[in-house]
């Protein structure tokens, strides 16, 4: 399983939210560009970066952005604000290795299906679950369709990935997560990658055993150090125990 550790990003800040409340981050007080280096030195293979000014329409992340992309030393799976093609195919020729959407793919499914054509294996679609609907826009707007729904939709598209983040879940209903994550990861033909469940590197152990789960997003919890990355990534990396068969 990949573990990917995570930036996310406000006014050039590292900062994590509190059930999606752009409002109200919480700031780390970080460098960014060096945190970024500190996962590829800890041995990470990939790493995330959500950009929350970009969900909300600025661009003032974008020279900090372009830095960390070239400082990581890992490819970098990027998401916040892809709201067009250019916005897509502009970020894949300044180096992210994959982009993540998901307003776009509900406002325009079919561009979103000829873009995962175009970049193969570099489109992420995100499904954000607000109590059991789909969010779109910063995660302010409930989608028309059921998280099921959409996913089914993309089943033909070659999609690197899909993320699936629980927005309504309280830090510590991670089995309510779980069951969420597993559920989707289920009816998802691309492989699915957890955001928001990692609050021990026991998470990880477990996430390791449900099916079509390829991967975990972990950010707050390194922040806080509840999390050791060097130890997470072993856990990731580790062979799973045979699981016994009951009749």
């Amino acid at each position: 399983m990949i573990l990917y550790p995570a930036i996310e990003l406000q006014h050039g800040r590292c900062v994590t939210l509190n059930r999606g409340r752009l409002e109200e981050p919480m700031i780390w007080h970080v460098d960014p560009v060096e945190t970024a280096r500190g996962f590829a030195t800890a041995g990470a293979d990939w790493m995330h970066v959500t950009d929350f000014d970009g969900v909300e329409g600025r661009d003032g992340n974008t020279a900090l952005l372009v830095e960390i992309i070239r400082a990581a030393g890992i490819p970098v799976q990027m998401g916040g604000g892809f709201r067009t093609r250019d916005s897509v195919d502009r970020w894949i020729d300044k180096g992210v290795g994959r982009v993540v959407i998901g307003t776009l793919a509900v406002q325009n499914p079919a561009l979103v299906k000829q873009l995962a054509r175009d970049y193969p294996d570099q489109i992420v679609l995100a499904v954000d679950v607000w109590q059991g609907r789909m969010m779109t826009h910063g995660w302010r707007t409930p989608g028309a369709l059921a998280p099921e729904a959409f996913i089914a939709a993309f089943d033909d598209a070659p999609l690197a990935g899909i993320i699936v983040t629980d927005i309504d879940s309280d830090i510590d209903e991670v089995d309510a997560q779980l069951s969420l994550i597993s559920g989707l990861a289920a009816e998802a033909r691309p492989p699915v990658i957890a955001s928001g469940i990692v609050r021990s590197v026991d998470d990880i152990a477990r996430l390791k055993y449900v099916p079509n789960i390829a991967g975990a997003i972990v950010g707050r919890a390194l922040f806080k150090r509840d999390v050791d990355l060097a130890d997470a990534l072993k856990v990731a990396r580790s062979a799973s125990e045979p699981v016994a068969e009951f009749l």
